[in-house]
Parts: C-alpha cells; sequence; structure tokens
C-alpha cells in the first residue's frame, strides 16, 4: 500500500513539474514569438551565430539576445538643466554731483582807479581772496563780465568793460588759473542796476561780475 501511494507521489510531482516546465516553454516561446525556438525554448541559431527569424518576424519582434540594435532601450530621463545663476545686483547709482555756482560783483572802484583798466592793489587782494576759496574745487569755468556808468560814449565804455574784464582774467592766469578756462566779456553801460544820476548809482555800476562755477 505504500508502495503504492510513494509511486503515485511522485507521478503526481513529475506532472505537476513538467506542466510547469511547459508553462515557462510556452512564456519563453511567446517572448521569441519572432524567431524559430526548439522544442526547449531555445532561439535556433545557425552554425554562425545568427538566429533563425519566423515568416512574420517584424522589429518590434526583436530581442536582446538576436538583434540587440533594435531592442528599444528603456528611456534615459535628460539630465537636468543647470541651475541659471543668480543675476547680478545692479550697480548702485552713481551720485548725482550738483555743479557749485558762485557769483562775485566787485566794485570796479576798489579794482581800478577811475577811467582806468590797471589793478589796483586792494583789487589784487579781492581776487586772492577769490582765488583762495577756489581751492579744492574741480573748475569748470570762470566768467568775467565788466560794466560801466554812462559817463563818456557808449563805444568808449563798451572798450573798458572788456579791458577791465581781460585785466582781471589776466591777473587769475598769473595765480594758476587756466586761462582757457576764462571767459570775459565787456557789457559796457548797456546792464546798469542802478541809475546813472546819482553819484552812488553810477558807482554800484561800474563793476566787474565774476561767475565761478565747478563741483568739489
Amino acid at each position: 500500500m505504500m508502495k503504492n501511494f510513494g509511486k503515485s507521489f511522485l507521478v503526481a510531482l513529475a506532472l505537476v513539474l513538467s506542466a510547469a516546465s511547459g508553462q515557462v516553454g510556452a512564456q519563453a516561446a511567446a517572448d521569441k514569438a519572432g524567431y524559430l525556438t526548439d522544442t526547449r525554448g531555445f532561439v535556433v541559431k545557425s552554425p554562425f551565430g545568427m538566429c533563425w527569424r519566423t515568416g512574420y518576424w517584424t522589429p518590434a519582434l526583436a530581442i536582446a539576445e538576436c538583434d540587440p540594435d533594435l531592442v528599444k532601450k528603456p528611456a534615459v530621463a535628460p539630465a537636468p538643466a543647470p541651475a541659471e545663476p543668480a543675476p547680478a545686483p545692479a550697480p548702485a547709482p552713481a551720485p548725482v554731483v550738483v555743479p557749485e555756482q558762485q557769483k562775485v560783483t566787485l566794485n570796479a572802484d576798489v579794482l581800478f582807479d577811475f577811467d582806468k583798466y590797471a589793478l589796483r592793489p586792494e583789487g589784487r587782494r579781492e581776487l586772492d581772496d577769490l582765488v583762495s576759496k577756489m581751492q579744492g574745487l574741480n573748475l569748470e569755468v570762470i566768467i568775467a563780465i565788466g560794466h560801466t556808468d554812462s559817463i563818456g560814449t557808449e563805444a568808449y565804455n563798451q572798450k573798458l568793460s572788456v579791458r577791465r574784464a581781460e585785466a582781471v582774467k589776466n591777473y587769475l592766469v598769473s595765480k594758476g588759473i587756466p586761462a582757457d578756462r576764462i571767459y570775459t566779456e565787456g557789457k559796457g553801460e548797456t546792464q546798469p542796476v542802478a541809475t546813472n544820476k546819482t553819484r552812488e548809482g553810477r558807482q554800484k555800476n561800474r563793476r566787474v561780475e565774476i561767475e565761478v562755477v565747478g563741483t568739489r
């Protein structure tokens, strides 16, 4: 009895293994459907190692064993793009430099003798003081404008006003001010600041206006 049971168990086990083997072989054959396979599910190859394809083979049925170049490669995720560098901070705006402007009016009677254009000692001291105040100034321009009262002809007063402005320029140049930064002009009697009918008014009209423009 025991012998028959043992024999039956072995037969059953053989059937199970055979079925499992058949399933594996069937699955392997399905995976290689585009190629000839033997009873064990192996691809049949030529003496040169080439796989035999079936008549219905298509590239879609290619397997790595036979046609590795036709097998679809797994998609490779693209490398992440390098992070863009943070934008450089905007440069600080340049400070606004406001030109310094100074206007000085010097009485012609201090600068010159009456009806003359040679500088008096008092006039030179006035101009020395102006030069000292310009120390450290990045000079842009100096404008010297001469004015007269109405005594004398208009043409004469025009020439006198020009000569007085030029006398101021020449003295400033002698103190180291670049000549090309100094401009002169004569207005004669055309721009009075007071009446010419009084002595005091005429004295105010005899003047040299000096405008200094620069930055520190």
